[in-house]
């Protein structure tokens, strides 16, 4: 009997070998699939949970209180000088973190993990993530006047990429995961499964494909069961009874808010683009060490907060005052500005952080002055200012994140009132419809154009990006390649390739010029001759990129 359980259990351990060997080698089936997403699911969550829990515990120890969450009422009770100092060393630490870790001393977030799934098969840069990962914690702790899911979606993508590179995965399969592990993550730090899942498809994938919709759901559903593990199902704002719509009569006063929060968020936007270029050009002009930007953004959030310490950190408490109606129409336009001022420094200071919950607070500021001069205008026909507040969160917040449909649900999730759904969709729909036409579709997809990179016009327009010409173009010893003496007579001509540029600066000189191919060379410098690679063919281009089209489209529809 003994001799037989030992023949079992090494052949046990033979096949679990081989197998292992076999999904390195060929990727995952179905059903292991869906159990590596579990696991990537409970990894991201408890990621999530601990970089919450982190925060909360360096920040209590930092501000010297034993609730976080009214922090900013306990602020006021602080010295000023140790309001001031705080956001400035965490400044500096986060600078040093970036410059040594990071090639280009910025902090890693959303964009990024989108511009991953669409451009490196579900990969984002471990080493620079882990750094942002650390600097965010640092600026969030310190008074940064962010968010932490930017952060907590990043770290969840270098959780998805070490075990994408681990198993070999292709495109697909490593994308699947990356969006799992955003789902997982979302859901966890947020206590909203639904909005997790549809946010990771929606915002990151930035397709509905139903071969990821069930691994997503199953790392929503993980990440959020280790959530309430700790927090229990409590949601994260708690809301006054709620008043009823006054139907119809009521909606066209949605339908201006909605507008009003697509120009906020728009302004929010627009707000951290300018601060990020006009610091830029300071910090150009005047010549100071990049590690220097962060500490410097740091002391201008100390000098705000030790008059308005409400735009230190997430901003619940603000929150959760303007969702229960608990300030005046000039405390909140006040705090309004104050907070878009506040985002724009620390994100322009390249400190790290997301835009999710400082959207999230300005929206529900928004939304409580417009109810409050609503409501006053036309007491007969309002129902509660707080409504207001509640729609105004999700609309800004959807108008910046570019994601109408989950932030639509993540507000139902965070409040758990699902009983104000048309007010809240309502402006949801128009905000987004609105600012989708000022910004590229989103803060996230304006952050990447601004990098070059056309995601927001849709794989049409960037998958030329992913192609260089060496790996299209046929060189001199192909039986194919282009006449040399023609090649020389374009050159001199002006029509040429750089070997180390992509099919997206090769089309157009097809376009302008008419030519079957274009000769690729090396450009060694202004007094060196050019020297001839080959030659990229206008059909080989077409056939590279349209293979490339039927992949993403078999995908988005598989």
């Amino acid at each position: 009997m003994k001799s037989y359980l030992s023949t079992q259990m090494t052949n046990a351990l033979i096949e679990f070998q081989e197998g292992w060997k076999v999904l390195r080698r060929e990727g995952p089936g179905q059903i292991q699939f869906w159990f590596i997403a579990l696991a990537i699911g409970i990894a991201a969550g408890f990621a999530a949970l601990f970089f919450r829990r982190g925060i909360d515990a360096l920040q209590a120890f930092l501000y010297g209180t034993d609730d976080v969450q009214t922090l900013h009422s306990f602020a006021q009770s602080l010295p000023w000088y140790w309001i001031l100092i705080i956001p400035a060393i965490g400044g500096l630490l986060v600078g040093l973190i970036l410059h040594k870790f990071t090639p280009d001393a910025r902090a890693r977030s959303v964009a990024d993990v989108i511009e991953g799934a669409a451009m490196s098969e579900g990969r984002v840069d471990a080493r620079a993530g882990l750094a942002s990962a650390f600097a965010s914690f640092i600026t969030l702790s310190s008074g940064g006047s962010t968010g932490r899911e930017g952060p907590v979606v990043h770290l969840a993508a270098v959780i998805s990429t070490k075990v994408s590179r681990y198993i070999h995965a292709d495109g697909i399969t490593g994308r699947d995961l990356l969006g799992c592990a955003v789902a997982a993550a979302v859901s966890a730090s947020f206590n909203a499964p639904i909005a997790g899942a549809l946010f990771a498809l929606e915002v990151v994938l930035r397709h509905f494909a139903v071969h990821a919709f069930a691994p997503i759901a199953i790392a929503a559903v993980a990440g959020t069961v280790i959530n309430r593990s700790e927090f229990g199902g409590m949601t994260e704002y708690t809301l006054n009874a709620p008043e009823g719509l006054q139907f119809y009569v009521e909606l066209p006063a949605f339908v201006m808010l909605g507008l009003v929060c697509g120009m906020v968020a728009v302004i929010l936007m627009r707000s951290i683009f300018w601060a990020d270029d006009l610091g830029t050009q300071v910090q150009n002009h005047i010549g100071f060490p990049r590690w220097l930007r962060p500490a410097i953004a740091g002391l201008m959030l100390g000098a705000i907060a030790i008059f308005f310490p409400h735009i230190i950190g997430i901003g619940y408490e603000t929150t959760s005052m303007a969702l229960t109606g608990q300030l005046g129409l000039h405390e909140v336009i006040v705090f309004a500005a104050l907070k878009i001022f506040a985002v724009a420094i620390t994100m322009a200071g390249r400190m790290g952080g997301g835009v999710f919950s400082p959207s999230l607070m300005i929206g529900a500021l928004t939304g409580l002055a417009f109810g409050l001069i609503a409501t006053s205008v036309f007491p007969e026909v309002s129902g509660t200012v707080t409504l207001y507040a509640l729609a105004g969160m999700g609309a800004v917040a959807a108008a910046v994140l570019g994601a109408p449909i989950s932030t639509t649900l993540i507000v139902f999730e965070l409040t758990g009132d699902w009983q104000t759904g048309l007010a809240v969709m309502v402006a949801v729909s128009i905000s987004t419809a609105l600012s989708s036409r000022i910004v590229d579709r989103s803060f996230f997809l304006t952050q990447i154009e601004r990098r070059g990179i056309h995601l927001a016009a849709g794989p049409q327009a960037y998958l030329l990006a992913m192609f260089r010409v060496a790996s299209v173009m046929r060189q001199a010893d192909d039986p194919r390649a282009a006449n040399e003496d023609a090649c020389w007579e374009m050159i001199g001509d002006g029509i040429y390739v750089d070997g180390n540029a992509t099919l997206e600066a090769a089309m157009p000189i097809f376009d302008r010029s008419s030519v079957p191919f274009i000769p690729v060379v090396t450009l060694s410098g202004e007094d060196s001759p050019p020297e001839l690679w080959g030659a990229v063919f206008h059909v080989d281009a077409l056939k590279a990129y349209n293979r490339a089209l039927a992949a993403t489209a078999a995908e988005e529809h598989s």
